[in-house]
């Protein structure tokens, strides 16, 4: 079995790319949507509370905006969340990985899979590229977040060029090239598939 990263910068479309995967019966793993799973659970509430404060809870449950608004300001707060909900990810995606040992190639999904030095676990990677401002509109409208935030989100990952370099295969998400047939082209070259 091939594993494989699929990142790209915020915005960059890595959602609708791995959404294409998925229908070609690819198993895809979303660690940043895994991760948000351990948020509440009660001993990573009271690490996080205890950090951050109160203010991150609405109710009894942690206000994701809040605590993304704090830690995308500082970046030894957003180093703290990483450090607490990186190892339960890595343990989940382990588990994961097991139960789709029978497929040719599975997809790991992840923002800062470079940032992490997660990639070198993968035996490819492909990174989703778009430009910057078309990234920051999607983010502002999906997100409803202002631009200054989408920003200061941005400062903490690494120049796209600099991932482009690294990666096996790259998706050009510009919306000047269709993507699916991208992701068929890569479906077909990953080496378990020929």
């Amino acid at each position: 079995m091939i594993k494989v990263g699929l990142t790209g910068n915020i915005g960059s479309g890595k959602s609708t790319v791995a959404r294409i995967f998925k229908v070609l019966g690819v198993p895809v793993y979303h660690a940043d949507e895994e991760s948000k799973k351990f948020l509440n659970e009660p001993k990573i509430q009271q690490i996080l509370v205890r950090k951050f404060g109160k203010e991150i809870l609405s109710g009894s449950i942690i206000n994701r905006k809040r605590l993304a608004e704090i830690v995308f300001a500082q970046s030894e707060s957003l180093d703290f969340l990483n450090s607490v909900l990186h190892p339960l990810v890595k343990n989940d995606i382990d588990f994961w990985i097991k139960k789709h040992l029978h497929f040719p190639y599975i997809i790991q999904e992840a923002a800062i899979l470079f940032e992490s030095g997660f990639y070198k676990e993968f035996d490819k990677i492909i990174t989703v590229t778009c430009p910057g401002e078309l990234a920051v509109k999607r983010v502002m409208d999906r997100d409803d977040v202002t631009m200054e935030e989408v920003h200061k989100r941005m400062q903490n990952q690494w120049e796209q060029v600099k991932k482009v370099k690294l990666s096996d295969f790259i998706i050009d998400n510009s919306n000047n090239i269709l993507v699916t047939p991208q992701v068929l082209k890569i479906h077909k070259e990953l080496p378990e598939n020929k």
